[in-house]
């Protein structure tokens, strides 16, 4: 049901010049190339230098999903022989039990006159690092705090932000959805939603941003309250039509996700579902079709109603979802049928759910009743690797939060699947956070 989501071979968007192939094979050039070239552009550029391929995923994940456009090195090799025609802002360089290759490609930054900033990336003692650093200090580079392994989702987005790379922080405006639609300033982003046992890429859900020619990028809260229906409904069906033809736009690219939308029940009884499925979805083989989350309070109100969806969307390729589901589960695990492809857990459960004693058996209970019920579990918010960890030894199936990837715009997912088209992932027996995101 899922497809192995690929490795490096970055296409940044945007418009910006794209970099070439990033992997050990790359032709030889100098390392000032790599580091500071000349090219235009109005995308931040982050290198990342590991030999664990989960680690570079992971971060690659992150800067993309930040507005960072991304290269990937298996070693510090690869990385002062590679080439490109951007200059880049920050790189990553882990240092390993060798340290003399870190030391190698800090030594030709500071040859090239690299000017952006250099993240150490370890496991070591701190009398090592210091040493590196004090090696990129005499070559007069901006050598930020190392990060020590494991590391959260967080650290890299603190760096990101100091380093004022990326979408800038969203502000706290407020304008109506009938002024979105009439402007036209929605667009969808899409959220990796990956299979947190095997490690693989096995879905995308749509949200709904706002881009404002002054506020800049918003997020629901700033225009969702006080929408009328009619607007509700409008934005249902762009949210449709988008998912649809992102659909094609990864299925161009070998691979084939199905898509969940967020939709109100109440819209979905007044739109033509199945003529806009037919007129926008991928004509490809296997497509897995679309999933439309609907929340537990209308599902728990609305079961009858839910059951005679299911049966009318089926011929179409679209299932249902439960969304937020675990405060109303008591009443439905007394129904003998649910007609749901998956269940959401509420993130307030899924958060500290490896040491919550009240949350993990709400989430263990959840698990259970989805596999019963013949759907997947999916685990929401994740932002710990503890409780991806804990999820996973429950059973659950499916997972997202900014820990395997936060919503980003079509055409950075699209980047992110080019980029790991050519190189498939390899197992990695640590229990690094990183090792998550290796989709």
């Amino acid at each position: 049901m899922s497809a192995a989501m690929p490795a490096p071979a970055p296409t940044p968007v945007g418009g910006a010049p794209a970099p070439n192939s990033a992997t050990p094979q790359a032709a030889a050039a100098s390392p000032a190339a790599v580091a500071q070239a000349a090219a235009p552009r109005t995308t931040p550029l982050g290198l990342i230098v590991d030999e664990e391929s989960s680690i570079r995923h992971f971060v690659s994940l992150i800067l993309q999903g930040s507005g960072v456009d991304t290269m990937e090195f298996a070693d510090g090799g690869a990385f002062r022989k590679a080439h490109t025609t951007r200059a880049s802002d920050v790189v990553f360089i882990n240092v390993d039990l060798e340290a003399q290759d870190a030391i190698l490609s800090i030594e030709s930054l500071g040859k090239s006159g690299y000017t952006g900033a250099v993240q150490l990336m370890s496991n070591r003692g701190s009398a090592v690092l210091e040493n590196i650093k004090l090696v990129g200090a005499q070559h007069k580079l901006n050598m930020l705090p190392v990060l020590k392994k494991p590391f959260e989702t967080s650290a890299i987005q603190k760096i990101i932000l100091e380093q004022k790379l990326g979408n800038p922080p969203p502000v706290a405006a407020r304008i109506g959805l009938n002024e979105v639609l009439k402007n036209n300033w929605l667009e969808f982003w899409f959220q990796p939603k990956i299979d947190i046992r095997r490690k693989q890429l096995a879905g995308a859900e749509a949200f709904a941003r706002v881009r404002h020619p002054q506020h800049g990028i918003l997020s629901p809260s700033s225009f969702m309250p006080g929408a009328d229906e009619a607007s509700l409904v409008t934005l249902s069906e762009q949210a449709l039509v988008s998912a649809l033809k992102a659909g094609l736009s990864f299925a161009r690219l070998g691979v084939n996700l199905p898509i969940a939308v967020n939709i109100a029940i109440t819209a979905m009884v007044k739109l033509p579902i199945g003529d806009i499925v037919r007129a926008h979805r991928p004509e490809v083989k296997n497509w897995p079709g679309l999933i439309i989350d609907l929340t537990e309070e209308q599902i728990v109100t609305e079961i009858s109603l839910a059951n005679e969806l299911t049966v009318w969307l089926k011929p179409h390729h679209v299932r249902l979802a439960i969304d937020d589901f675990g405060r109303g589960y008591a009443s439905l695990m007394k129904l003998k049928e649910l007609p749901f492809a998956e269940m959401k857990l509420d993130r307030a459960f899924v958060t500290d759910c490896g040491t919550d004693k009240v949350n993990a058996p709400i989430c263990k209970t959840v698990i259970d009743l989805a596999h019963s019920f013949g759907a997947l579990a999916v685990g929401i918010g994740l932002e710990k690797a503890s409780d991806v960890m804990a999820l996973v030894s429950m059973g659950c199936d499916l997972g997202q939060g900014y820990l395997l990837g936060q919503p980003m715009p079509e055409e950075r997912f699209v980047s992110l699947l080019r980029q790991r088209a050519k190189v498939r992932p390899t197992p990695h027996p640590g229990n690094s956070s990183a090792a998550l995101a290796r989709a």
